[in-house]
């Protein structure tokens, strides 16, 4: 059985109920092409959990992802881009991220 590469990050909302809740109905119709572009960089599975405004990604992934690879990719694809420009209108930066810096990856600190 492959073994697959876990990587978890976080990102904040926008702390407005409204602007969440739209967030939220965005994620349950993903644009099939930003499926397709996930499916591409070798993700094979992703989950977004949030607590209040602040969201944690899951992303199990196969040897061909690289960030640095999925970040090239999402550059040259015109929906990845209107998706993520969207998305920004609600999304906001964790208070420790560099200029133009989204999702943040978490240190693991504990594994049974």
């Amino acid at each position: 059985m492959e073994t697959l590469n876990r990587y978890c990050l976080a990102l904040d909302l926008k702390n407005d109920p409204v602007l969440i809740a739209e967030y939220e109905a965005y994620h349950q119709a993903v644009w099939p092409e930003i499926l397709q572009s996930i499916r591409d960089s070798d993700i094979r599975h992703m989950e977004i959990f949030r607590v209040e405004n602040r969201l944690f990604m899951i992303i199990e992934a196969g040897p061909a992802f690289s960030f640095e690879k999925k970040q090239a990719a999402d550059a040259q694809n015109e929906k990845v881009q209107e998706w993520e420009t969207l998305m920004w209108k609600y999304q906001q930066a964790l208070p420790t991220a560099n200029p133009g810096e989204k999702w943040i990856p978490a240190q693991s600190i504990f594994k049974m």
